[in-house]
């Protein structure tokens, strides 16, 4: 198992809480400059099992522990069972990557850019034309896509160098076999707090976008999402959301079919006037990991990507609220 991350964490570490540390929340002494260096971070170590506390393994459950005055917190990285992170490899114009061989590539997608052109605004930048540029000044042919996420979703997205990494990769998606985790800024706080949403959809064609249906509708679509809430604030609350499908637009009509709403949304929204509005310029929606079978040799491939600047700057105004 290979896992790659956007930047590198800190190294394995112990830290004795001090006195004036004395009260503070586990999730927030990790973010500090000294230790893991952000929320996101902090948040990530937690869900991983990497974090223990007086030889205790915490996880995402116990983030808002409170620490004591001489308490050890213990961040270990390289715990037995996954490999140590790598730097980023590269840029490609917007787009940073993740990872790279001969087979295949995963970028981080920064919001407002296309995974791939459309017909109808082919004047707009795509992650695909941005890689072909990258692709002809090598000599290689352009990149075939595997998936996609929307346009003002960020996070990581695989491309195939050939047709048959594509369609060995596009087999894996089909069965629902790769890993797919996102975080959200939802509006309100899911209750309960985790669970599972399960929905029969329709794409409008029309319209362009996705409709409950009945599920005896010869048309419809099962999506399935677990969700799960990683911190709740007075208006809103930081989700992560695990695809079991791949509907377009899943999370998107999901959250809102329960009456939360991704900040910032514009198309799947409730009625005017029921939501104290929480300015943001796209929908607060990031593809966080992905995992999936190398398609040549089978060996599990682990990326994830920590949270760009304007949902942490979200984040910490909510959390100022």
């Amino acid at each position: 198992m290979s896992t790659y991350y956007g930047l590198d964490p800190v190294s394995d570490s112990e830290f004795i809480v001090s006195p004036e540390d004395a009260g503070v929340r586990l999730d927030k002494f990790l973010a500090a400059p000294a230790r893991v260096g952000s929320r996101a971070r902090a948040v990530a170590a937690l869900d991983r099992g990497k974090v223990f506390v007086n030889g205790q393994q915490a996880g995402l459950f116990q983030a808002s522990t409170r620490l004591a005055g001489g308490d050890i917190v213990r961040v270990w990285m390289d715990r037995p069972g996954s490999a140590k992170p790598r730097r980023v490899s590269s840029q490609i114009g917007d787009l940073q990557v993740v990872y790279e061989d001969e087979a295949l590539l995963v970028v981080n997608k920064p919001a407002g850019l296309l995974s791939v052109p459309l017909e109808r605004r082919s004047d707009l930048p795509s992650v695909s034309d941005q890689i072909e540029d990258h692709f002809r000044s090598r000599g290689k042919r352009r990149p075939l896509v595997v998936h996609r996420i929307d346009q003002d979703t960020s996070g990581l997205v695989v491309f195939a160098k050939d047709a048959q990494t594509q369609s060995r990769l596009k087999a894996q998606f089909k069965r629902r076999e790769p890993e797919r985790v996102y975080w959200a800024v939802v509006y309100g706080q899911p209750s309960p707090p985790e669970g599972t949403w399960r929905d029969h959809l329709v794409w409008d064609e029309k319209a362009l976008i996705q409709k409950e249906t009945h599920p005896r509708d010869p048309r419809a679509n099962e999506a399935i999402s677990e969700y799960r809430t990683l911190e709740a604030f007075r208006d809103a609350s930081l989700i992560e959301v695990r695809l079991r499908t791949g509907r377009r637009n899943q999370i998107r009509i999901q959250a809102r079919l329960r009456g939360h709403t991704l900040v910032g949304e514009q198309r799947y929204v409730l009625s005017p006037g029921t939501l104290r509005p929480i300015n943001f310029e796209r929908q607060a929606l990031h593809a966080y990991r992905l995992a999936f079978q190398h398609p040549d040799d089978g060996r599990r491939l682990e990326f994830e990507a920590p949270l760009p600047p304007d949902l942490m700057s979200l984040l910490k105004r909510l959390r100022r609220e």
